[in-house]
């Protein structure tokens, strides 16, 4: 458990990096929603300060009654919210009316904090680091939804000019991908409870993994490339039923943001439009993609308990690697060492072979909680690993993420895994 001291530092420090992430906007970009899936900056402000005001505060005069429907994402027990396709349809409130918002609730959280009993302070900062992990997840998801925001704009704006500081390719200290052994054997898997982790990574059990071989490195750009140019969305064979259905009803040719230019390849994204660099991690694949990538190679993606058997060869749970803190949102070729692999932790997502479920004994929480993640297990695939996007303290070896298998907007890339 958190002292108060420490809860606070963590709580102001998670509440700033929100609002450093929107400093290079213009006030018209915090409205924009270009796509259902993707959520304005104005929306992820106030929902995150919503999520403070209603589980932990209980208000009974809240700062604005009409933003408990405004601002609740998809919480059924707790009434109505609006549809998540709409948000952008809302002039107001104003950017300015959310700012007051945010400052409003961060002060009676501080209070709240400094003034409770000690006997009544575990729910209280059981809660607020609910509340700070779920803002570090939208912290992330900012991140990709502005980036969706300015693909779609032809004027291809800028949101932040990158310093390039590990993008450079001279830099690139990589050694040659190989694969790596794992022996078959009965192993522990999920969170043994030690520091936060959410309630799907729970409980600790184990499984038997047979042997299989995991790629030391993720996949890049460039091999991406040679899988368009033999055809690699045009062969059904590579491809799962679903994602057949996908990519022709949605004419996907490529990963999200990719598009010719005068016979070129290149890219749109935080940095206006750029040509592909064969030699960068590649990123914004969906699940189909990387499971047909990976039939084209011979070869096939990890199921989550592997990718988590691999990582726990990485000492430590502090693991450095290209996180939101850097602040540099330009991938660079696999060069971050992380003994005996790269960018395991960090620059993209990785896709696994596992569908999202429940652990066994898996119990989903009562009430309103029950609903941050166990009400999502059908139907979405695991990714493991964060990304560039995601802050460097929120991630661990036992942390699922979960999308649904044709997106493509959140950093999703490939690590290969094959039977030993």
């Amino acid at each position: 458990m958190l002292d108060k001291k420490v809860l606070i530092e963590h709580f102001l420090k998670t509440r700033e990096q929100t609002l450093k992430l929107c400093l290079p906007l213009e006030v018209e970009d915090y409205v924009v929603q270009p796509h259902p899936d993707v959520s304005p900056p104005k929306w992820h402000l106030g929902h995150t300060t919503w999520f403070f005001e209603k589980f932990i505060l209980h208000q009974k005069k809240p700062f604005n009654p009409l933003f408990q429907t405004l601002f609740n994402s998809y919480y059924k027990s707790l009434g109505t919210h609006w549809n998540q396709g709409e948000r952008g349809n809302l002039s107001r409130p104003t950017v300015k009316e959310v700012y007051e918002y945010r400052k409003e609730v961060d002060e009676k959280m501080l209070a709240l904090i400094d003034q409770v009993p000690e006997e009544n302070f575990r729910p209280i900062e059981k809660l607020t680091r609910l509340g700070i992990e779920h803002e570090k997840q939208h912290q992330e998801l900012l991140v990709m939804d502005i980036k969706y925001i300015y693909a779609e704009n032809p004027l291809a704006p800028v949101y932040l000019r990158d310093n390039n500081e590990s993008c450079s390719l001279r830099d690139s200290k990589s050694s040659p991908s190989k694969f790596l052994s794992f022996s078959e054997g009965l192993y522990s898997f999920g969170s043994e409870g030690d520091g936060f982790s959410y309630d799907n990574e729970g409980p600790t059990h184990k499984a038997y993994l047979s042997p299989f071989k995991l790629s030391t490195h993720p996949v890049t750009n460039g091999g991406f490339l040679e899988f368009i140019k033999e055809g690699g969305y045009e062969n059904p064979n590579l491809w799962h039923s679903d994602g057949w259905d996908f990519i022709n009803r949605e004419k996907v040719q490529a990963p999200l943001y990719w598009f010719q230019k005068e016979g070129t390849w290149v890219k749109a994204g935080l940095q206006g439009i750029e040509a592909i660099d064969p030699l960068q991690t590649l990123s914004h694949v969906s699940y189909f993609g990387a499971s047909a990538y990976a039939r084209w190679v011979g070869k096939r993606l990890p199921t989550e308990r592997e990718w988590e058997r691999a990582a726990s060869l990485i000492d430590g749970e502090s693991r450095e690697g290209h996180f939101l803190e850097r602040g540099s949102f330009q991938l660079g070729p696999p060069t971050n060492d992380q003994s005996p692999f790269y960018d395991l932790f960090g620059s993209t997502w990785e896709w696994t072979e596992s569908s999202y479920a429940p652990y066994p004994g898996y119990k989903r929480v009562e009430g309103a909680m029950g609903e941050y993640n166990g009400k999502f297990m059908s139907g979405q695939m695991v990714l493991r690993g964060g990304c560039l996007a995601t802050p460097k303290e929120h991630i661990r070896k036992t942390y699922r993420n979960f999308y649904r298998p044709e997106k493509r907007w959140c950093f999703g890339g490939i690590r290969l895994a094959e039977d030993n």
